[in-house]
């Protein structure tokens, strides 16, 4: 059972039966569909749209009678805007062909690793001989667990510094990454000196009153992560066949905007555009050819 179920409003199952008679519904339920062929494989992608841009994306292999051998079965968000059009790279996973996109995003300070959610036609283009750079990534994730956290407040010219210091980093890291020994050398004295300054107030001041928005991995799959950002739109959708309320926040976080998918019962506080969000997602995106 895919953990990240709930998130798209099917808390209910808790069993493979269930699992399974699910998938049986949403298969006659299906709306786009991929196609793909090689030799006497025919791989097929089925995708059901639950609520707009949500859904479940079942693939597997399909015989000549129509019928459908499920292989694999994925919760899916779709982010309408490009997180980030930083370089990226795409990786096949270990224990079946799916991928992973690999960015090199300097905002962030690390190389974030997300699910590609349109493997197949990354595969289709492969197989065709089609350009498969990709221009652009639409990222999201999908979380069982979040809480709402009050803003920071902050003044018209602590915002302008905030924004200011941020673009200095992320050009400070791409030349340390280049191999720049002044841009090095002034990361480790910045970071010294942040370390020093949230050590002393960290002694009279709440944790969440310092850290305004973090981005860092969680756990020991490499596409999913801890994150604290600010909420900048909320859309309220239904699961048209649960009937399960699931919130799809607008969410920027380290200078990155992406959409975070979360079941209503499992979000604690009330949801309001500038509050931030706090909880640990599951990155997917659509890599943008």
């Amino acid at each position: 059972m895919h953990k990240f179920l709930r998130a798209v409003g099917f808390s209910m199952c808790q069993s493979k039966k269930e699992i399974k008679e699910m998938l049986g519904v949403l298969l006659k339920e299906a709306g786009e569909i991929l196609e793909f062929s090689r030799g006497t494989e025919k791989l097929c992608q089925l995708s059901i749209e639950l609520a707009p841009g949500i859904g479940i994306c079942i693939v597997g292999e399909k015989s000549d009678d129509g019928s459908m051998e499920v292989e694999y079965y994925f919760p899916y968000l779709i982010g309408k805007e490009v997180t980030s059009t930083a370089e990226c790279s795409i990786q096949r996973h270990t224990e079946r062909e799916t991928f992973a996109g690999l960015l090199d995003e300097y905002r962030v300070g690390i190389s974030l690793i997300y699910y590609l959610s349109n493997s197949i036609e990354y595969r289709l283009r492969r197989h065709k001989k089609e350009n498969c750079n990709v221009r652009g990534s639409r990222l999201s994730g999908l979380s069982v667990k979040g809480k709402i956290l009050f803003p920071i407040q902050k003044t018209a010219v602590q915002i302008e510094k905030s924004k200011i210091a941020s673009k200095t980093r992320s050009n400070l890291l791409e030349a340390a990454k280049n191999g720049d020994a002044d841009a090095i050398d002034t990361l480790t004295i910045e970071d010294i000196d942040l370390y020093s300054q949230v050590t002393k107030r960290v002694e009279k001041e709440d944790l969440y009153s310092i850290i305004d928005s973090c981005f860092m991995p969680c756990g020991i799959e490499c596409d999913q992560y801890s994150v604290i950002g600010e909420i900048k739109e909320i859309d309220q959708k239904e699961n048209y066949l649960t009937g399960e309320i699931i919130y799809d926040f607008t969410v920027e976080a380290c200078d990155l905007t992406f959409h975070v998918g979360i079941n209503k019962n499992d979000l604690i506080g009330e949801p309001k555009v500038g509050r931030r969000f706090k909880g640990q997602i599951w990155m997917q995106g659509v890599a943008d050819f």
